[in-house]
């Protein structure tokens, strides 16, 4: 392939101005600079940020009528970068991210290069004080966050994606809105052969945060969480990993509230469609395994 031409992309609500200026701010600072920048408005306009903003160059403004959730936004992301047609990798950041070094960018550029089937690389994802959260480390288990290596899984907050694998397996399903995409989205990946690695010298810097910050968290969560399983695994592992995922919830979640809002989607879950059902073959199951995180947990 070359050397990748490498985009960004980044999706925002419009409610973190002053987070996304500092973001593109640090991405305009790599060594290595990207190809092109897509601002993705979820529902808001956007502002002019070649006015106010020292960026190298045009950062191409893609404004969405209405929110259509996180992976609705990068799949029109996407869009727009097909319609360029001169880009082999997007890096995805989260609009409160910051790029804290200068050659994330560069170091991107260069394991892409390296290795034609790597599909999927992860970013560490560090607070203002330099700690990892334990649900941010690809790994099963109370894992240092600074082992890089082959995983499968990724976090969305900060990532990179190859285009052709993208172009084979399918985009970001939208219909997820927010929550259990990005596994979707891997699982996917590993069945048709690419790897995912996670870099941790990779570093996005984020805000300390819950994902149950989120007002509809433990509704989509569970919802998704039960078309995730209708739609990936083998038909033998759904009950399975619906089982484990029941008896962990059960276990962590110590709110009435949290508790009836999660079996409420758990039931929509398993009432409403699904999507396109693609089941993972047994040896992915046996790869996913070998890798540390089998699909059932």
């Amino acid at each position: 392939m070359g050397v990748p031409r490498i985009a960004v992309a980044v999706v925002t609500m419009g409610n973190r101005p002053a987070e996304v200026d500092a973001l593109l701010e640090s991405v305009a600072k790599q060594d290595v600079l990207p190809e092109r920048i897509v601002v993705v408005g979820n529902g808001c306009p956007l502002p002019d940020f070649a006015r106010r903003l020292s960026l190298p160059g045009e950062v191409t403004a893609v404004e969405l009528d209405e929110n259509l959730g996180c992976p609705g936004g990068r799949n029109a992301a996407l869009a727009r970068l097909r319609e360029f047609g001169d880009i082999d990798v997007v890096v995805d950041l989260d609009d409160d991210g910051l790029l804290v070094d200068a050659d994330v960018l560069r170091r991107v550029r260069d394991l892409y290069a390296a290795d034609e089937r790597l599909g999927i690389v992860g970013f560490r994802i560090a607070d203002e004080l330099g700690e990892t959260q334990q649900r941010h480390v690809p790994r099963v288990g109370n894992s240092d966050p600074l082992r890089g290596g082959y995983v499968t899984g990724f976090l969305g907050g900060g990532h990179a994606l190859r285009m052709a694998m993208l172009d084979e397996v399918g985009d970001w399903p939208a219909e997820f809105f927010f929550a259990h995409e990005e596994t979707d989205l891997a699982w996917r990946a590993a069945d048709a052969g690419w790897r995912i690695l996670y870099a941790p010298e990779l570093l996005l810097r984020h805000p300390k945060t819950s994902p149950a910050r989120h007002a509809i968290y433990y509704r989509v969560n569970a919802r998704n969480r039960v078309w995730l399983a209708r739609r990936r695994l083998p038909l033998a592992l759904v009950p399975v990993h619906l089982g484990v995922w029941v008896l962990l919830t059960l276990a962590r979640n110590r709110s009435g509230a949290g508790l009836r809002a999660w079996f409420g989607g758990f039931v929509e879950g398993v009432r409403e469609p699904a999507g396109e059902r693609r089941p993972m073959r047994w040896r992915t199951v046996w790869r996913l395994t070998r890798l540390g995180r089998p699909p059932v947990i």
